[in-house]
C-alpha cells in the first residue's frame, strides 16, 4: 500500500503458480492495483471493520485474542475438551490459502 498526497494505492499480490525462488517457494506476483482517494479508502476501511464485526458476532470468524483465550482455558480433569455444543474448540491455524503467507 502506498499513500501519495490524497491518493491511496493498494497492490494486490498472490503467489505464482509457476515461478519459484531459490528455496523452491512460490514468489509473489503483482495481480491488480486499487486506487482510492483518501476519503474513499477511509470509508472502505470503516465498512470492512463493520463487516468483520458482524462476522465475529455471528460466530463465523474468531479474533486471534479469542482463540488464545480458548487455548489457555483450563480443562477440568476427567471432562471432554469440548464446548457446550459438544464441538471441539477451534484450533488456531494459518489461512489455508496459498495466497496468504
Amino acid at each position: 500500500m502506498t499513500i501519495a498526497g490524497s491518493v491511496v494505492r493498494v497492490d494486490l499480490m498472490s503467489y505464482s503458480v509457476t515461478e519459484r525462488d531459490a528455496n523452491n517457494q512460490p514468489v509473489l506476483a503483482f495481480r491488480q492495483r486499487l486506487i482510492f482517494p483518501v476519503a474513499a479508502f477511509a470509508n472502505s476501511v470503516e465498512l470492512m471493520q463493520k463487516a468483520l464485526a458482524g462476522l465475529v458476532e455471528a460466530g463465523t470468524v474468531r479474533r486471534a485474542a479469542d482463540l488464545q483465550a480458548v487455548r489457555t482455558e483450563p480443562v477440568a480433569e476427567g471432562t471432554a475438551d469440548t464446548d457446550r455444543r459438544g464441538a471441539a474448540p477451534p484450533v488456531a491455524r494459518r489461512n489455508a490459502s496459498s495466497n496468504f503467507p
